[in-house]
Formats: C-alpha cells, structure tokens, sequence
C-alpha cells in the first residue's frame, strides 16, 4: 500500500525484493483515482512525519504496514524466513509429499526434450563392449599379479563392474537397450546369466515392481512390512531384514523366495510370478542360469576352488550388496518421511514421485546414472545415456516433489550411513489407511543403537 501512495505522489521508492511466488499471482485493475495537479515537482510535496496530507490523503501510520518479503537475503547469500507478511502472522503451509500432484503424467512426458526417448542400439552395445572388456582385464591383471595388496581392490572393483553388467540387462528388460526384442533378449541373456540373475524371471517381476511402485502390497521389491506381518516374524527373519549387513546379502534369497508375505520363485515357471504365456521365457532363463552355474563349476576343477573365488565369488558377493543397497535407498531412507500407498489413494505417477534420486560420485557414469532414479521409475523405457537431461527437463514440473539428492564424495560411503539410519527406523506400515508412513519398532532400534 505504501508503495502505492508513493507512487501516485509522484516518488519512486526503490524496488522491493520478493522471492519467486509459489502461488499464481491474481491480478487487480489498477485504481482509476488520479491527483489533479500532477506538475509539482518532489520539492513542492509536503512530507508529514505519518502521512502524505498534501495529497488530499488520508493520514495513516503507512510504515506500519508495509508488506515484507517471505524470505529476505542474509550477508552470507541464505535465504532467511520472516515472520508473518502485512502484519498478520501468515505462514506458507507446509509441503506435504502425499497431496495429490498438481500436474499429470503427460505434463512430465511433455516437458522431456524427444530425442530422449530415442533408443541407439549401436550406443547400448558400445557400453556392453566397454564393460566386457573391463571385467576380463581386471580379472586377468589380478590373476597375473596374484598378491594379497591387488586382491581387495580387484574384488571392489570386479564387484562394480558386475553391478554395471546388471544394469545393462535391466535396460534390457525395460526395453531402453533398443526397439528390438530379439536383441534385448539376448544381450540380457548373456548379461544376466554371467551374474547368476534369470533374466525373464527377474525381468517380468521387476515389471511388476515399476508397475506398482509406491503400493504397500503390491509392490514387489523392498516394499514396507504391514504391521501384521512384521509382528509374525521370528528373532530370526527380523535379524535378516534389519540389521547391517545382512539386508545386503538378500538378493538371491529373494530370486528364490520373494519377500516376506509373498511367495514363489523366480525359478519356477509355475510361480505366482508369471502367467501361463510367459513360462517358455522362464524356462529359458533358468536353463542358461542353470548353464552359467555348471560352467562355474566346472572352471572350478580347471582351476581350483579357491582362485574361483578369489576370481568370481567375491566380486559376486560384493556385486549382490551393490545391487541390494541401491534398490533400497532408492525407495527408502529419505530425510523425510515419504508416503506409501494403498487404495484408491495410490496411483501410478504418485507412487513414482515417492522414489528417490541418488548421487554416486565416480559410480555414477560406471553403473549408467542408475541414482537418476525418479524418472526412470516413471518412463523406464528412456534409454540411461539420456535420464540426466530428461531429469534436468522434468524438474520444473515436478517442483517440490522432486528432492535433490545429496552430493557424493568421490567414492559414496555416505549411503552407508544412510541405510543404517533407515535400518533403525523404518520398519512396519499401518494395516490400514491408504497413505501409511514407516513405523519404528523400539526394540530393533534401540538393541541397532546399542551395537
């Protein structure tokens, strides 16, 4: 209002400073009401000390109401808050990531540049060629060198790589690897089958896992425990599922039994997994996984047991705590408290918004910017060379419903602390309710903090 005394006065008082709005901003017609003799300079206005009374205006205590920005700029460039704006003790409300998006799907589709959904064979065979040949160099460098100081970091590194490889078969079985099914199918055949993964039966239920994504039930990887099952567990599984570092070992148990609460096996055509047209596919994949076993043991009699698992075993070890660990703190362990959902409340681009992005530092190009995961689990058919320029794109659309992940180190041990803060409290979901959050159990938290 000040502003606008001065205004029509015939002053130009400097500009305020606002920050951006977070609300459109509406729009009033400008007052009609004009001075009659505009031809005074600034001298001939009389300045009351609390009004303007040559202006024929009322006399008010102006300064008093002057409005003030929500978020004023301190020496050191933060931002800081200020309390209340034109007097009255307003607050912007909080965000809550479980209201409804104000955007849809297609608005996040639109906003993505389209050569982004182009998919480049030759490039996705290119990554396939470089990962190869990494694997085999560092495998044969170890073998020749054959020292205790090279074999640590062989094993981390092999581990890696084996990751990589992973994640070259699941572009495969998202079909971002290319346009061609035949192609895709075997590229993640000879990917997944290295690593001891089926690549079909993974591939149908990883499927399901982006198809439902968010849902307490139905999701089907790392999903929360309801209530009922986390209290029928036994000492045992709640050993296996919550304390560090057995989480990291779950991934083969899981090919072969699920997660708590379901059943089947990615192994068994005839699992609750699959439908009747897709068993030849799981068929196929467990006879090459079957294949990839039986060429393990027998290099094994070639070449000892124990060079077979200096070589393969423990980077394979290493590979299933990569894999673990990043599809967990994917869905979880957040600063904030994110929703899961259930019910009419749950849909496919809510549940999506619930994941999360992670930086990797150097990992980041080694396992194809897997930890731009938000868009991925949205679009999986965006080949991975291109997620980080559709995440750029997609970014002010998604405003506040995408959180910036932390930066990495060159190396991410920070995720290590970020999965045993999960560990300590994120364990069960309310039965009922269609937006649940995670539940502590004070028993496992306090007998982790002990440790």
């Amino acid at each position: 209002m000040a502003a606008w005394v001065l205004s029509e006065c015939g002053l130009r008082p400097l500009p305020p400073v606002f920050p951006r709005p977070t609300r459109p901003i509406v729009c009033q017609k400008p007052s009609k009401f004009r001075f009659f003799n505009t031809t005074k300079g600034v001298a001939d206005l009389k300045l009351q000390p609390r009004g303007f009374t040559s202006c024929n205006y009322r006399e008010r205590r102006w300064e008093l109401g002057v409005s003030a920005p929500l978020k004023v700029a301190t020496s050191e460039g933060e931002e800081e808050s200020v309390n209340g704006v034109n007097g009255v003790g307003e607050e912007l409300p909080e965000f809550d990531p479980s209201a409804p998006p104000p955007f849809k799907l297609a608005d996040i589709r639109a906003a993505i540049p389209k050569h982004c959904w182009v998919k480049d064979p030759w490039k996705s065979m290119s990554y396939v060629v470089r990962d190869v040949i990494v694997v085999f160099a560092l495998a044969a460098a170890a073998a020749y060198l054959n020292n205790w100081i090279v074999w640590p970091l062989y094993w981390a590194a092999q581990g890696t790589m084996f990751w990589a490889l992973f994640v070259l078969g699941h572009d495969c079985g998202h079909g971002s690897f290319s346009n061609n099914p035949k192609l895709n199918s075997v590229a993640g055949h000879l990917l997944h089958s290295s690593i001891l993964v089926p690549y079909h039966g993974w591939r149908i239920s990883h499927r399901t896992h982006h198809q439902n994504h968010g849902h307490v039930e139905n999701d089907e990887s790392w999903h929360p425990l309801p209530e009922k099952i986390f209290n029928s567990m036994d000492n045992v599984t709640r050993t296996l599922r919550f304390k560090v570092p057995f989480p990291l070992l779950a991934y083969p148990i899981y090919l072969w039994n699920r997660s708590p609460g379901k059943t089947g096996s990615h192994f068994d055509p005839n699992s609750d997994l699959f439908v009747p047209s897709e068993r030849k596919d799981v068929i196929t994949s467990t006879i090459c996984w079957t294949a990839m076993a039986a060429l393990l043991a027998g290099l094994g009699f070639v070449m000892g047991p124990v060079q077979l698992l200096k070589l393969y075993g423990i980077p394979y070890v290493l590979f299933v705590m990569w894999l673990d660990l990043v599809t967990y703190l994917h869905h979880h362990g957040h600063e904030d408290k994110l929703p899961w959902y259930r019910g009419e409340e749950w849909s496919y681009l809510r549940g999506g918004l619930t994941t999360i992005d992670r930086d990797y530092g150097w990992i980041n190009n080694i396992h194809h910017d897997i930890g731009t995961h938000v868009i991925h689990h949205l679009f999986p058919q965006i080949p991975h060379y291109h997620l980080i320029e559709a995440t750029e794109a997609a970014k002010p659309v998604l405003g506040q419903y995408y959180r910036e992940p932390k930066k990495s180190s060159p190396l991410p041990f920070y995720l290590i602390g970020e999965l045993l803060k999960s560990m300590k409290k994120d364990h069960f979901v309310s039965d009922t309710g269609d937006i649940v959050y995670y539940q502590t159990d004070p028993t496992i938290s306090n007998s982790s903090t002990s440790q």
